[in-house]
């Protein structure tokens, strides 16, 4: 699932994922504080390059998922432009008003949301999900049952939506033979429901009993994959710190709005 949607290894692939994950807090943090609408303009663009160069991941599916995202941030400031205060009206329809700072507000608002959501996208394109809880444990000292639980629970979604499918395949064939009316409305959502439960719940006990027979469970053990931190790391900060100045070098030297405050 992870393998089949990349097109090639990045620096991000062998970035640690609490490296990844501090840097995104300390990114949304950074961009609460910032109100000159240049400096986040800026700032979202030279983050679309990041994550369309290091996401690794077909260009398709990376445009697509960020059009999705981008369609609702621009959708979340739409109550910000449409009854934001302001003194230069754009557009007055009713309750509707539209002014130059409430557009600039709401931008400015999505474009925080863009920003953040593209290091979130490479995040997610570069990191394997059972690198994370091995991270865990080995630098954060998770304990082992709870990182391995999630571990089992994240690989049987894919089971539980396999099942869906097949459950779904075989009802089709099976209505085919009775009478419509078994089938309708609360009927048929019980049908899919009740059994998908019961074979989710049977497999889910048979894979905690032998999790628990090959002892997984708390106490010192050894680690198959290793996640250190490397000279990865120190790559990526330097990456992230340089997207951060040069934002705040292009608004100072070739600004666009020259808006320095849109709160």
């Amino acid at each position: 699932m992870y393998e089949q949607f990349k097109t090639r290894m990045t620096v991000m692939d062998h970035v640690n994922i609490l490296t990844k994950m501090a840097a995104g807090v300390l990114l949304f943090f950074l961009v609460i504080f910032i109100h000159r609408f240049d400096v986040m303009l800026y700032m979202t663009l030279l983050m679309f390059i990041f994550m369309l160069l290091f996401s690794g991941t077909r260009l398709k599916l990376v445009l697509a998922i960020f059009s999705v995202i981008a369609l609702f941030s621009l959708t979340s400031s739409l109550f910000m432009i449409f009854y934001g205060d302001g003194l230069g009206t754009l557009f007055k329809w009713g309750m509707i008003h539209i002014t130059t700072e409430s557009l600039f507000r709401g931008l400015h608002l999505s474009l925080r949301t863009l920003t953040v959501s593209c290091l979130g996208l490479t995040i997610a394109f570069t990191t394997q999900i059972v690198m994370i809880f091995y991270s865990l444990m080995q630098h954060l000292k998770v304990r082992p049952k709870y990182a391995y639980a999630f571990m089992a629970a994240i690989r049987m979604v894919p089971l539980m939506i396999e099942s869906f499918f097949q459950l779904r395949n075989s009802l089709k064939m099976r209505y085919q033979m009775i009478d419509p009316g078994q089938y309708r409305g609360v009927r048929r959502l019980k049908h899919l429901l009740i059994p998908l439960m019961s074979q989710n719940i049977r497999k889910a006990h048979r894979l905690a009993v032998a999790m628990e027979k090959k002892g997984f469970k708390d106490g010192p053990r050894t680690y198959y994959y290793r996640v250190p931190f490397s000279f990865y790391d120190v790559v990526f900060i330097i990456l992230m710190t340089a997207v951060v100045v040069a934002a705040f070098l292009l608004a100072a030297t070739l600004p666009i709005t020259g808006l320095e405050d849109v709160r």
